[in-house]
């Protein structure tokens, strides 16, 4: 393992005004969304599709890696560059995908556990030698009426732990992505309460199998309101509660966060990033992958098109301005409200204000979770 790589691809990652681009769709999705727009998914479909992605001009200067899946990672350019060759070319780091989704855990009835450990020693070998240089691992923890459990929390902080020992034995920086879905009734004072647990027991497991912090990336999901919840917390309270949740469990020498989209709308997820940066004045970066806001469905171009026009101009209209998505995001920012003066609680009237009060709640006992949503 070498320590200095791993911590410098690290730091690449989360580099400022850059973020990652998620390209790791499966098969099976990425068929979905073809399907909507009438476009057979054939092998040729899906690489002209993430070749037009990763050969949009200019990407490089907001995009610091790229997550693959394992088809995509044996991919090439029209003209004949292997993906991971040309995303490296371009100043873009390669990742991959490398779970193989969750799965039910027997006897916790509503509760997963993400698979694929089996074989991963040898597949990150293979990756490696194919180009990438970082992967991501996604665990999935619900909230619901006695959920999440003890248990299951640890199953997937185990999972976790076991995943970024492996991919650093390899020379790949592991993302470790804990999701506390949004999906759900459940508040933003429970959402807080069990995120505050998940890190928790993330970052136990983590310094049980000898994770170089320094050489690993964050991927959590920020703290918000269940879809179903009917008091809706404002982005102010979830930048306020997603930094306070950070600031309690992720030790300093994480060298960044790069958050999740985790369901949210393009405009609420943007919002959110742009509160949560105000907040989040601290040594770690806080970024953003912009996986979902690139779905934008309003003036998309069919890949078909985009193929006739020449792989990579059209992702403006397929997929949203990179700006704004992954740091620049002033170029979305409500001209009428300033972030840190309302944080101070110096804003105008009329804006939204942060609640206070609800911080005790949050408990960093893992049987603190269990109680009923």
């Amino acid at each position: 393992m070498n320590t200095q790589e791993l911590a410098a691809t690290a730091h690449a990652i989360v580099a400022n005004h850059r973020g990652i681009l998620a390209a790791d769709e499966s098969t099976s999705t990425i068929g979905k969304r073809f399907t909507s727009i009438k476009l057979e998914s054939t092998e040729e479909s899906r690489r002209t599709y993430r070749e037009m992605l990763f050969t949009t001009p200019g990407a490089s200067e907001y995009i610091s890696g790229v997550i693959l899946y394992d088809e995509t990672l044996r991919q090439k350019t029209k003209g004949g560059v292997p993906f991971p060759a040309y995303l490296s070319q371009q100043g873009m780091i390669p990742g991959i995908k490398v779970d193989t989704g969750a799965k039910p855990l027997a006897g916790y009835p509503g509760e997963t556990v993400t698979e694929g450990l089996d074989g991963l020693r040898e597949r990150l070998v293979e990756y490696y030698k194919l180009g990438a240089r970082f992967a991501k691992w996604r665990a999935v923890i619900d909230i619901g009426s006695g959920i999440p459990t003890s248990y299951a929390i640890d199953a997937n902080a185990h999972a976790l732990a076991r995943y970024a020992a492996l991919c650093q034995e390899n020379g790949i920086v592991p993302i470790v992505e804990p999701e506390v879905l949004m999906d759900g009734a459940h508040t933003l004072e429970r959402c807080e309460e069990v995120t505050n647990v998940v890190l928790q027991r993330v970052f136990t497991h983590l310094f049980d199998a000898r994770i170089v912090l320094e050489g690993m990336v964050l991927k959590p999901n920020m703290v918000i309101s269940g879809k179903k919840c009917a008091q809706q917390a404002s982005a102010v309270e979830v930048a306020e509660a997603t930094v306070r949740t950070l600031k309690r469990h992720v030790p300093g020498a994480v060298p960044g966060i790069a958050f999740l989209s985790g369901g949210q709308s393009p405009t609420e997820a943007t919002e959110h990033l742009l509160w949560t940066r105000a907040a989040g004045n601290r040594a770690a970066r806080l970024e953003r992958q912009p996986g979902r806001v690139r779905e934008r469905p309003e003036g998309a171009v069919h890949p078909r098109q985009a193929q006739r026009l020449g792989c990579g101009r059209s992702v403006q209209g397929l997929d949203g301005k990179f700006r704004g998505v992954n740091f620049g995001i002033e170029s979305n920012r409500p001209h009428h409200r300033d972030p840190q003066a309302e944080l101070r609680g110096t804003q105008p009237s009329g804006a939204c204000r942060p609640r206070h009060g609800h911080c005790a709640r949050a408990r960093d006992r893992h049987h603190g979770a269990e109680r009923h949503g």
